[in-house]
């Protein structure tokens, strides 16, 4: 039977986990007393916030409300300043302050490795201090939303909030350690009003959480637990058909594991009164990268686009500045994920895609030529292109370093042979791809109909989910992928 005891003070709490179910039942509890009552509320889920945070280690909780003081100011400071000088300065100010943090935190390590194996190379010690700098948990998350803040101040998009309202806004703990990347704009004017606590939209807040806890403990953990970490880990091990399959099953993990985490935070918010913006919508369906960009992990190719490529020049350079830019931003976007060369890798893969696509299109009209009719054929082999473009991209993803994630790529050439690969996984992984092709109104007209359940059946539904879940989900929780970057 499946286990949701968690790691202990050493980790994060976890969305499926008893220690967050004791937690969030005396927020939620709380919470909904206090809804009428904003001024209480706000100190009341700030406090909890930071709690939740804290638990990982309490020493990071400086860092956040550091982080939360130190934007505040520079955003009252920016919407004050009217020349164009002084707004400069100040926004070079605010944006090189939360990069400094997060360089600091996130790619001193990195940073400090590469110069070591550089000078080792010429039988050199690098005159840098040995350090070993903790990374706290969501950082990337928290900067990235607080730079967002700061630069609509600045973009007069929006006007600087109440302290205490840009406080919860950056510690909200649904997404705060793995998103969604909420953007000021969207969360704060759903603090100027009371909510009424009768009208949490509880229906579809559980059906989220309860398919999250689906994908996350009986999809993703298991495949992670018997199939891909050995297969990393080991390629050497596994005949080339268990390596290929290891691949399209992390593929599926890392899917299930984000996306799940994902509709979790956004169901938790819901039950608390607040909407966030949906972060993933069938990304393996897509039929090129620029298509699946839209789908994957959209709250941050939103920030990638507005707050990087745009100001990088976006496509109104010409057609070399424009690759130029997509080539830059998506290697930026993998140093985001995390502080390692292969996550570059993963962005430059990424990032070339891009290019090639848009060099293809303009080559196209340059030449007058139509744009190709969509065709069923023409759909099936962009989804099979661009999903096995993802799956070598996730290789370097997930590997441990680029030695390591070619030893897996020559593993699946060398056609070596070995043991079958068991049925269950084979389905899931299948099952994982498949939920990609579902009707877009599928999930919708499922809610529907439970939604009008009356409360006891839909409190049995549930159980029964919970009791599944138990039964055939994995015997320990891990921590959601995202929680390193």
């Amino acid at each position: 039977m499946a286990s949701f005891s968690g790691p202990g003070r050493c980790g994060p709490l976890i969305f499926p986990t008893i220690q967050f179910a004791v937690f969030f039942v005396a927020v939620f509890t709380v919470s909904w007393l206090l809804m009428p009552r904003p001024a209480l509320w706000k100190p009341f889920i700030l406090l909890a916030s930071y709690v939740f945070y804290g638990y990982t280690d309490a020493r990071f909780v400086a860092l956040l409300f550091g982080s939360t003081v130190f934007n505040q100011v520079m955003a009252e400071a920016l919407h004050r300043a009217r020349a164009p000088g002084p707004r400069k300065a100040l926004t070079v100010l605010a944006v090189g302050g939360n990069l400094a943090a997060l360089g600091w935190f996130k790619y001193y390590n990195f940073f400090l490795d590469s110069v070591t194996d550089l000078f080792g190379k010429v039988g050199l010690t690098p005159p840098l201090p040995l350090l070993q700098v903790a990374l706290p948990v969501g950082i990337s998350f928290f900067t990235f939303q607080a730079l967002s803040y700061v630069i609509d101040v600045e973009r007069r998009a929006i006007e600087p909030a109440k302290p205490i309202d840009f406080a919860v806004y950056l510690a909200f703990f649904p997404h705060l350690v793995a998103g969604p990347i909420v953007r000021a704009s969207e969360f704060i004017p759903q603090l100027k009003a009371p909510r009424d606590p009768r009208r949490i939209q509880a229906t579809r807040a559980f059906f989220l959480i309860v398919g999250g806890l689906i994908k996350k403990a009986v999809i993703a953990d298991f495949l992670a637990t018997h199939l891909v970490d050995a297969v990393f880990d080991n390629p050497g091990q596994h005949s080339s058909l268990e390596v290929l399959v290891g691949v399209y099953a992390y593929a599926v993990q890392i899917f299930c594991d984000f996306s799940a985490y994902s509709e979790m935070a956004i169901g938790i918010a819901l039950l608390l009164g607040f909407r966030f913006p949906e972060n993933f919508n069938s990304p393996y369906a897509a039929v090129s990268l620029q298509d699946f960009w839209r789908r994957w992990h959209m709250s941050l190719s939103r920030w990638l686009r507005d707050y990087l490529y745009i100001p990088l020049g976006g496509n109104r350079g010409g057609r070399f500045f424009t690759y130029r830019n997509l080539m830059l931003t998506m290697l930026l976007g993998g140093l985001w994920h995390g502080a390692a060369w292969n996550f570059v890798i993963w962005g430059a893969i990424h990032g070339a895609g891009l290019a090639v696509e848009r060099l293809a299109a303009d080559r196209r009209h340059a030449l007058g030529h139509a744009t190709p009719r969509d065709t069923v054929l023409r759909r099936v082999g962009g989804r099979l292109l661009t999903f096995h473009v993802v799956c070598f991209a996730w290789v370097f993803f997930r590997a441990d370093g680029f030695g390591a994630a070619l030893e897996v790529l020559g593993r699946i050439v060398a056609f070596a042979s070995g043991p079958g690969i068991a049925v269950n996984l084979l389905l899931l992984v299948a099952v994982g791809i498949a939920i990609q092709y579902l009707p877009k109104d599928a999930t919708a007209r499922l809610q529907h109909g439970f939604s009008k359940l009356s409360p006891g059946a839909q409190g049995a539904l549930l159980a029964a989910s919970l009791v599944a879940v138990s039964t055939f989900g994995n015997q320990e929780v891990a921590a959601f992928i995202y929680f390193q970057f």
